[in-house]
């Protein structure tokens, strides 16, 4: 069975590699369009299952894997930062507090089709001005929901859930699902 992972993202490529050693990455191009009166979980899936299904429609004798990450905080949606200060007040906002980060997840080839997410807690750090400062001139929040990487280090105090999941790909749910569509 070949695999394609229907994303452009370094790191679920990365995360990816650690269950399936051979893929080909096939960036959906669709626009992400958000139904904001669905809960957050059903927009992870719905954006997951769409870029899914857009790779699947050029590659329909492989098996696809389409993701979609969002952050939640305070009942509102953060998506990837427009500009550094957006990354800025947004990691002012998120600081010291609790929000959750759902990874929507599809999975498609010719026989099935599943669709899941996974849901992290995560509580950040206090998270002072100068380090604000630095870590949005480094350039990492940029390219990623809630304007940051837990692997970046000194933001997160603690989660609870799937470390993976945070990253933007549950491994251990992909799995199962790889599993469950054959």
């Amino acid at each position: 069975m070949q695999y394609v992972l229907a994303s452009r993202s370094p790191r679920r490529k990365e995360l990816l590699s650690q269950i399936l050693n051979a893929f080909e990455t096939v960036p959906a191009q669709a626009e992400e369009k958000v139904n904001i009166s669905m809960f957050p979980e059903n927009i992870a899936c719905a954006l997951a299952e769409a870029k899914c299904d857009e790779v699947f429609a050029s590659h329909p004798e492989k098996t696809v894997i389409g993701c979609d990450t969002i952050v939640v905080f305070a009942d509102e949606i953060l998506g990837k930062p427009k500009d550094k200060a957006e990354a800025a007040a947004t990691l002012r906002r998120l600081s010291g507090k609790t929000h959750y980060v759902i990874t929507g997840v599809c999975v498609r080839n010719k026989y099935n089709k599943i669709v899941r997410y996974e849901r992290t807690e995560v509580k950040f750090n206090v998270l002072t001005d100068e380090f604000i400062k630095s870590y949005v001139e480094s350039g990492s929040p940029l390219d990623k929901a809630g304007s940051y990487g837990i692997q970046d280090g000194g933001l997160v105090k603690e989660y609870y859930g799937s470390y993976t999941n945070v990253v933007g790909l549950p491994v251990n749910l992909v799995k199962v699902m790889l599993q469950e569509v054959l």
